[in-house]
Order: C-alpha cells, then sequence, then structure tokens
C-alpha cells in the first residue's frame, strides 16, 4: 500500500498533473509494475500549504519487502522521518520490525499509521492497533487510520507529518565564517543516496544537501572515491529531473557529474 499512499500523496499535493495520474506513478521499472512491487526508491519533491505557510516536502518511496532492506537503509540517512505503513489485515510483519529499526537507529521521527481500513473489520483495525501501542510505546491517538485506496485519512496524515517531522538541521553558509577558496568549497556538504547512469549526463547522484549550497557549474569533490568532478546540472524530482539553479542545505535533488563510471559515486 505504500505506492498508492504515494499516488494520493502526490494527487493531495498536485504535483502530477490528474490527467498524467496513474497507479503506483513513483514505480518506474517494467518489473515493478508487473509485480505490484516496489523494488527500487524513488524520491519526489512536493509542495503543501497548510493555514499560512507553504511548506516543501521531500517524499522517498521505499520497498517493503526485506529482500530490498539496502534501498530502504539508503534512504533513511536522508530524511527525518518515515511513515510506518502497516496493513490492517495482515497486522505487523518481520519486515515492519526490521524497517523501523533501521528508522531508530537513524534517529527518525516515526508516524504510525494503519492502512486499508476500508477493508479490515473493526476486529483487525484494533488488533493492529494494540501491536503498534506496545511495539512503539505510544498513545492511540498518535496513530493514523487510512485507506489509500479510497483516500480516506491521507490529508491529516500528510498535515501530521509536517506537524511532527521537524525541518532539517543544517549551517547555512552565512553562519559560516568568511574564508578563501578552499573553505568555500568545504563549505559544501551532501549525502549520496543513490545514483543512476545516463548516457548524455554522465553518473547522476541522488544527493540530500546537509551544510551549504550547490549551483550548476561548481567543483565537487567525492569523498568515497577521491574523484573530482563538476556539477553539469543540478534539479530536483518532480518526479522526472527538472532542472535548477540551485540546491540549498536541507534540499534532496541530483547533481549531473558528467563522470562515466558509476563507481566513482560511491553510495
Amino acid at each position: 500500500g505504500k505506492s498508492t499512499l504515494a499516488d494520493r500523496f502526490l494527487e493531495i499535493t498536485k504535483t502530477v498533473d490528474s490527467r498524467k495520474m496513474q497507479p503506483q506513478y513513483l514505480d518506474r521499472m517494467a518489473l515493478e509494475r508487473e509485480r505490484g512491487i516496489t523494488i527500487k526508491m524513488q524520491p519526489v519533491r512536493m509542495s503543501y500549504a497548510l493555514g499560512p505557510k507553504s511548506y516543501i516536502l521531500n517524499l522517498i518511496d521505499t520497498p517493503g519487502h526485506v529482500d530490498f532492506s539496502y534501498e530502504v537503509s539508503r534512504s533513511l540517512a536522508a530524511v527525518e522521518g518515515a511513515i510506518l505503513l502497516v496493513d490492517a489485515t495482515k497486522g505487523i510483519q518481520a519486515q515492519t520490525i526490521a524497517n523501523l529499526e533501521m528508522a531508530l537507529k537513524e534517529k527518525l521521527v516515526i508516524i504510525p499509521a494503519i492502512n486499508k481500513i476500508d477493508i479490515a473489520i473493526s476486529e483487525q483495525i484494533e488488533q493492529t492497533k494494540k501491536e503498534l501501542i506496545n511495539l512503539l510505546e505510544i498513545k492511540q491517538q498518535e496513530i493514523f487510520l487510512i485507506s489509500a485506496k479510497t483516500g480516506e485519512g491521507i490529508e491529516n496524515l500528510l498535515r501530521g507529518a509536517i506537524e511532527r517531522v521537524p525541518a532539517p538541521a543544517f549551517q547555512s553558509t552565512a553562519d559560516q565564517p568568511k574564508a578563501g577558496a578552499k573553505a568555500l568549497e568545504d563549505r559544501l556538504r551532501a549525502l549520496i543516496f543513490d545514483s543512476e547512469y545516463d548516457f548524455y549526463k554522465g553518473v547522476i547522484a541522488y544527493v540530500r544537501v546537509v551544510d551549504g549550497e550547490i549551483e550548476k557549474g561548481d567543483k565537487i569533490y567525492l569523498m568515497g572515491s577521491k574523484t573530482q568532478a563538476e556539477a553539469v546540472e543540478i534539479g530536483y524530482f518532480k518526479p522526472e529531473l527538472v532542472p535548477a539553479s540551485k540546491l540549498e542545505a536541507g534540499e534532496i535533488g541530483y547533481i549531473a557529474t558528467g563522470l562515466k563510471k558509476i563507481e566513482k559515486c560511491r553510495v
């Protein structure tokens, strides 16, 4: 139900034109659509207005199956919170606990949600509530009841995520001391949590900017492979790649490096 939930988020935030919307929108691989499961993580940038404020939300749709736990662990390092989605008809599964442990290790805010309340009987919903209360040591009112299929409770969940998950913590370049070119280079810190190869753009790094900012044309240094590269293009996931003028601290986006060997861009 995670990909279906992501579909509802995309609709509510109007991230995707309703005419282009299709089930499992973020699942791009043919195998994912064929099997109805998520194999590859997919980030997307959304905007949502709550009261007088407008928020930028970075969602990463991750696999739930235990076979793809490495995809989950990489994405958890790039975010502040995680929605723990439990199927009301099945209750807490082994992979639920495994993914929860990874999220807690990253000190993420956990938002529990019970899905498929449209088809589950009341006894199943109550039992799943008890399981979550015992597992997370929380109160019943902290649990969101939703149906990703019908859309029931989804907007409340989205608002709950905004209220509970903190904004990214970072040190802006304005707060840092003025110095020479070397110090300017050192101000940018970004976490690479995934990558792919594009014939025209070279290796594309999926990044979470931790400190500082990066603009198109900036020189970058990949610590893992001790490789220098250039940001030939930067931008956001909408979920397709949308070029932007710069990426700032706290944002998730991509950097096209022009590199021809993907092993140079270590995750």
